[in-house]
Order: C-alpha cells, then sequence, then structure tokens
C-alpha cells in the first residue's frame, strides 16, 4: 500500500509539473508572429521578398544582376518588396539590415560560397531554357576526396558522367574541366550553375556531344579564400594559387579520373574552361599546355593580369595548328570586360585564332549559365564556327 501511494504521489507531482511547465510555454507560442512566404513568385514572373525585422532601421534586397533595391516596413515589422517582372533564371540574394548581409530565414533554397552565402530564387520558364529541368534521360553526379601532396590539404572534386555512361564498355569519351569562380567551391557548378542539367538537354536535343564534366576544388593556395588573407589581387599569392591548381591538377585529379573513368587522353578530347577566377585559370592553364588541350574557354575571366606577354611566354601563331576552339566570352555591363577585350587585342597581335563572345549583362550566373551552354554545344563536335 505504501508503494501505490508513492506511485500515486510522483505521477500527481508530474502532471502538475507538465501543467506549470505547459502554463510557462503557452503565452510564449501564442506570441510567435506567423510564418513569412518569401519568396513569392507571381505568374507574371513578378517576385515579393519578405523580412521580419522589427528593430532595422533600413533594409535593402540585393538581388543577382540588379542594384540594391529599398524595402518597405509594414505595421508587424516586416520589410517586403515585389520587383518588376524578372528573365525567368536563377537568382541569388540576400537581405541587407543596417549594413548586415543575411540570407532568407524563409527560403531552405541556398547559393553555397566559402565567402559570401545567399539565398536562391528560382523564375521558372520554359522547357527550351538549358537550365531548366526536363523530361529527359539525366545522367549521374559523383564526388570524389582526396588528399591533395600539392597543396597539402583534403579536397574534393565533382565528376559528372551523361546517361548511358558504362563504366565496363569500351568507349572512351571525350571530357571538360570545368572550373569555378573566386570564393566558390567545387560544388558552384552544379549547385548553382546547374551544368548538369544543361549538359543533360543539350545531349537529348542532340545539341552537345556525350562527354563527362570534372570539377574540382581551384585553389592552389587555399588562403587566397580567406578572410584574414591578402585578397585575389595580390598578384604573388594569385599566381601561387594558379601555379600549384594546375600541378594539383596534372599530377592528382587529372591522373585519378583518367584511372577511373573511361575518358580519352587524346588532347583532342580534351577541354577545359571556367568562369572569373576559373576563366583565368584555364587560360593560364591551358594556353600553356597546348599539348593536353585543344579546347579553351574563358567566361568572365578575371585574374589574368595584363601582361600577357609573360603570361604566355611561348604562345604565338602556331598555336592555332594545335587550337581546335579558343573561346573568350564576357557580358557587356562586366566590369571585367575591358580586360577581356585587351586580351582579345593581343592574341590579334599575336595572329591567334579565337572566337570572342560578348553578351548582355554583368558578372553573374545568369551569363555563365548560357557561356556554358554555347561553349558546350561547339566541344568535341568535327567543325567549329
Amino acid at each position: 500500500m505504501q508503494i501505490l501511494v508513492k506511485s500515486t504521489i510522483l505521477q500527481r507531482t508530474a502532471r502538475v509539473a507538465t501543467v506549470l511547465l505547459l502554463l510557462a510555454i503557452l503565452p510564449g507560442l501564442a506570441q510567435q508572429p506567423p510564418a513569412l512566404e518569401s519568396p513569392e513568385v507571381y505568374p507574371d514572373n513578378r517576385v515579393t521578398f519578405r523580412f521580419r525585422a522589427p528593430n532595422a532601421r533600413e533594409v535593402l534586397l540585393a538581388l543577382e544582376g540588379t542594384q540594391r533595391l529599398a524595402m518597405q516596413k509594414d505595421e508587424q515589422g516586416v520589410w517586403s518588396i515585389t520587383t518588376a517582372p524578372l528573365e525567368p533564371d536563377l537568382y541569388g540574394y540576400s537581405f541587407v539590415a543596417d549594413g548586415v548581409s543575411l540570407i532568407d530565414p524563409s527560403n531552405p533554397v541556398m547559393k553555397p560560397n566559402l565567402l559570401n552565402t545567399q539565398s536562391v530564387v528560382h523564375v521558372p520558364g520554359p522547357a527550351s531554357l538549358p537550365w531548366e529541368m526536363n523530361n529527359v534521360p539525366h545522367g549521374m553526379i559523383h564526388r570524389h576526396f582526396y588528399r591533395s601532396g600539392v597543396v597539402g590539404d583534403d579536397r574534393d572534386y565533382y565528376v559528372y558522367t551523361p546517361t548511358g555512361y558504362d563504366p565496363k564498355a569500351d568507349r572512351l569519351y571525350p571530357v571538360l574541366y570545368l572550373l569555378h569562380g573566386f570564393s566558390d567551391d567545387a560544388s558552384g557548378w552544379t549547385a548553382v550553375g546547374r551544368a548538369h542539367v544543361i549538359l543533360d538537354n543539350l545531349i537529348a536535343q542532340g545539341k552537345a556531344k556525350p562527354m563527362l564534366l570534372v570539377m574540382p576544388l581551384g585553389y592552389g593556395a587555399p588562403e587566397i579564400v580567406s578572410r584574414s588573407s591578402p585578397p585575389m589581387r595580390d598578384p604573388k599569392l594569385r599566381q601561387r594559387s594558379f601555379d600549384r591548381f594546375r600541378d594539383a591538377l596534372f599530377t592528382e585529379v587529372m591522373p585519378e579520373v583518367e584511372k577511373t573513368y573511361r575518358v580519352s587522353k587524346d588532347r583532342n578530347s580534351r577541354a577545359i574552361a571556367g568562369l572569373s577566377m576559373g576563366g583565368a585559370e584555364s587560360l593560364h592553364v591551358g594556353l600553356n599546355a597546348l599539348n593536353r588541350f585543344a579546347w579553351i574557354g574563358a567566361f568572365s575571366s578575371g585574374g589574368l593580369g595584363e601582361d600577357f606577354d609573360a603570361a604566355f611566354p611561348a604562345l604565338d601563331s602556331k598555336a592555332n595548328g594545335q587550337l581546335r576552339l579558343l573561346w573568350i566570352a564576357c557580358g557587356t555591363e562586366d566590369r571585367l570586360i575591358d580586360g577581356s577585350r585587351k586580351f582579345r587585342v593581343w592574341l590579334k597581335s599575336k595572329e591567334i585564332r579565337h572566337t570572342g563572345i560578348e553578351t548582355p549583362g554583368a558578372h553573374t550566373w545568369m551569363v555563365w549559365r548560357r557561356n556554358l551552354a554555347a561553349f558546350a554545344s561547339l566541344l568535341f563536335q568535327e567543325k567549329t564556327s
């Protein structure tokens, strides 16, 4: 009987404690503000962004490809703005509250970046856009990790294999080494650039040859992307990063890819291209190793410098016999357009054939997705324009 009484007392005590706990929690729960819908994409491609910050004095929307836009606060402390209709694409964005850049807490879709993580909004478009997911056969993305003896760190790279790829078949595939930009990581071209989707669509439409994409980490000196280190503008640090990246690519990544995957070792079946920092690396690596690459592309290349004679000491018109395609693109609103034009003038002075592309747009992924779609469709073809 004594044990039963003690058990009953303990049960009552537990119930009382639970009730007291609920009484303490419920007022707080009742005061929780309702969830926000952000971003909200409308059928006409306008987008409303919302951000709750009742104590902020100013909140701006930083939307990729546009100037910062002032948001307006309502009586509940919610800041909002509705854009004009946007072109179908994927846009990185953040909120700048009293000078501090913040992601959208209402949106789980993220744009990975080592220095400036952003949220992403997708404004859907027609199936004809190469980065839109379509009902076509899809390839696969493989992630590899390794210890780099050249750089002295642990790093990764991604490989896209097209639909129908069979590791046991005799067929050998061409390969494009695709490089990301400054502050991106090795996932940039898939997570943000949607390179795998673009290749799936182009291959299904017969606009591109089935190929592998290899997307390595692009820092030969990882300290270059640290907030406490000298910036990308430091020429010595930049050159060290470019050189070590090249060495890691040649001695670690490429041999492992060629051992693991059914890729051709013929230079005519190898391409290298990249955006911004990766565009400069593609030129630095590719044009100084024409025995390895016949196809080279640079999208909005940055960090190459202007002493082209020093950067490419052996490059002359004889390169025309080795280059299948040298493709140099930049957006006309890009701050790097002058450097791109100067490099093309230098190439012309050396009588080196190349294709210069200028399109509307700034230093954004909206330009680079289109660059990749155009460049990939030219690769490994019998004739190029």
